[in-house]
């Protein structure tokens, strides 16, 4: 595996000092922002697109420091009830899977959006209630057999034209939010979707990291390294689903951390141990979106840890994945 970093956290500076910043941290891997709701200037995809020279400058950028592109990420909502807002983020999923191809990067990485409840819904409808039936359960499956599923049907076929493979995070507020909801739309669509594995949405909903691994399987794509806490004071009594902003943290019942910050080193040991024992050798691409700490001391922190655990970690793999197996 390879530490990697999610760049959007330094896109105020210039594209080559991020990198000669995370070379000096030791980071082997980013990933760039490409669109819909992660647009970067370290990856302006239509310029790239449109200009070989500049589309050379950045791979030249990236190789010279002998690091590589983990994956392109274009977090968007392609069904939203909106259509323009749909057709936007459509199309820079669609430049992002060219700009992936054009670049030699076989990973983009994206949400699967979230519909509106019915054709003349104006935003969308994140359904986790089965009553009344009508009122939620049958909007939730006109959402997947109307929306969702014919989109990325079409959308799983673009990529695999163009060699790439997508990770969909799963993240609330989209149909696929957990493991469960992204089985459902890679059964119905193909091996072209699979996940963008990040545990700080999971963690708060009270998955077990390690048993989602071990269901998932071969269909882990990539790997954010991203933690979250819940707020036992808070979650004991309104419970974890909290609306508040992500900057109220004293009165939030979960917030996002740096890796170690939720959860400790024997989680995250157990986390890597896990990904080994699946097959994954990817990137630990490292978000950050820990409010309490800069991006400077949330990354060093999570680069310290995580060095820590992929040394000890590595020896003696193949016995315990015998034993495991």
């Amino acid at each position: 595996m390879k530490l990697g970093v999610l760049t959007l956290l330094f896109g105020a500076k210039p594209f080559e000092e991020t990198l000669d910043y995370l070379k000096s941290l030791g980071v082997e891997a980013v990933e760039l922002g490409s669109g819909a709701y992660v647009k970067s200037a370290h990856c302006p995809t239509q310029e790239l697109l449109n200009d070989d020279a500049k589309l050379q400058r950045l791979k030249k950028a990236v190789e010279s420091r002998n690091l590589t592109i983990s994956a392109l990420s274009c977090h968007g909502n392609p069904v939203h009830p909106d259509p323009k807002i749909a057709q936007k983020h459509h199309e820079d999923f669609v430049n992002t899977c060219k700009l992936a191809k054009k670049l030699g990067v076989s990973q983009v990485n994206t949400l699967s959006g979230c519909p509106g409840s019915h054709p003349s819904a104006e935003l969308p409808n994140w359904i986790t209630c089965p009553f009344p039936a009508e009122d939620f359960l049958y909007p939730l499956e006109w959402q997947w057999k109307e929306k969702a599923i014919p989109y990325w049907r079409e959308a799983a076929a673009i990529a695999g034209d163009h060699g790439v493979r997508v990770g969909l995070e799963m993240v609330p507020n989209n149909l696929v939010y957990n493991v469960e909801t992204l089985l459902r739309l890679r059964d119905a669509v193909g091996t072209t979707l699979g996940a963008n594995l990040d545990p700080s949405h999971l963690f708060w909903q009270g998955a077990d990291i390690g048993a989602v691994i071990r269901k998932l399987g071969d269909a882990i794509y990539h790997f954010h390294a991203k933690d979250s806490a819940v707020n036992p004071y808070v979650a004991a009594v309104h419970g974890v689903i909290d609306s508040k902003d992500l900057t109220d943290e004293s009165n939030r019942a979960w917030i996002f951390r740096t890796v170690g910050y939720g959860h400790d080193q024997i989680t995250w040991n157990h986390i890597i141990t896990q990904l080994r024992m699946a097959g994954y050798d990817g990137a630990l691409s490292i978000e950050h979106e820990d409010s309490l700490m800069s991006a400077d001391e949330g990354l060093r922190k999570a680069i310290q840890l995580l060095n820590q655990i992929l040394i000890k970690e590595k020896p003696g793999i193949a016995y315990w994945a015998k034993l495991e197996g």
